[in-house]
């Protein structure tokens, strides 16, 4: 679809939301969300907290027009951070198309710990340089207050100089509602350790790593982590080994309910609750209940 068609497709679908009474959460409302974006076999993540919007991963080059109608859509002007979770293409490939769009970024966060020749070969890094975007490092016990919110960043505690995977940012966002485990793509050398480092919490909600890959969400970490829902952000067209049947067999031995980005248009929407995670399946005719009383 072209740009001025997919245009004129999220302006026809805004107005209809409008006059049919479905509003996109706002900021005013001040809630606890998530929306797990559907771009494709990559990662973008909009967490609305305490009335600030920030951006984790900013999926890749090829499917930043899929995140931009999302950010669209969902009312999205200012981003208080983007956070990269490491420099894979389908992780930071959206940055400089995000960074020269019309949504303001106050600042960026990327992980201190990368594979790459120098920091200033770090994608964000680079890319923020370029439009004099405020920049933070940040490394395993930073932690970034966001109202009554807390991030903690739980890894990586040491450099995989082999796998960039292994190098993500793994962040536990603490609220007041409940709490969502981010892991990028870290396999299951990363979660071994950091489950021997004690730091993974136990959490409401599970960014599956790696984009549900046979070598990431292993049966210790769900074991410990015990979420409510684990979310999944991958397309099977573009990676048919995703979701893996092992991780979805793990998740489901642990009563653990599974939302896939895929299975949306725009993405999979949670709010936390008094500890319970709301689930909505999006899509551009408006919010869908998954299950209203996870």
């Amino acid at each position: 679809m072209k740009r001025a068609c997919r245009w004129a497709v999220c302006v026809g679908m805004a107005l209809f939301l409008l006059l049919a009474g479905w509003k996109s959460p706002g900021k005013a409302e001040e809630k606890i969300q998530a929306y797990f974006l559907n771009v494709g076999k990559a990662d973008a993540i909009l967490l609305r907290l305490d009335g600030q919007d920030y951006l984790v991963d900013t999926g890749s080059k090829d499917s930043y027009d899929q995140l931009e109608d999302a950010l669209q859509m969902l009312g999205v002007e200012r981003l208080s951070g983007v956070l990269i979770t490491h420099t894979d293409k389908d992780h930071a490939g959206g940055l400089k198309k995000l960074l020269k769009s019309d949504i303001t970024v106050e600042r960026v966060y990327a992980g201190k710990l990368h594979s790459e020749k120098s920091s200033e070969d770090h994608p964000a890094y680079s890319a923020t340089e370029k439009k004099n975007v405020p920049f933070t490092w940040l490394s395993a016990g930073d932690q970034l207050q966001t109202g009554r919110c807390v991030w903690e960043i739980l890894g990586p505690l040491t450099l995989d100089a082999e796998d960039e995977n292994n190098n993500s940012l793994v962040a536990n966002v603490r609220t007041p509602e409940g709490n969502f485990l981010l892991t990028g793509d870290m396999t299951q050398t990363e979660e071994e350790e950091l489950l021997d480092a004690g730091v993974i919490p136990q959490a409401t909600v599970l960014k599956a790593g790696h984009h549900g890959r046979d070598d990431a969400t292993g049966k210790r970490l769900v074991a410990a982590v015990r979420p409510q829902w684990a979310v999944i952000s991958t397309s099977s067209e573009e990676r048919p080994d995703t979701p893996a049947a092992k991780v979805m067999e793990t998740l489901a031995l642990f009563g653990v309910k599974t939302a896939v980005t895929q299975d949306t248009q725009v993405g999979i929407l949670i709010e936390l609750e008094k500890q319970n995670a709301v689930v909505w399946r999006v899509d551009w005719d408006g919010k869908h209940p998954m299950e209203k009383d996870a």
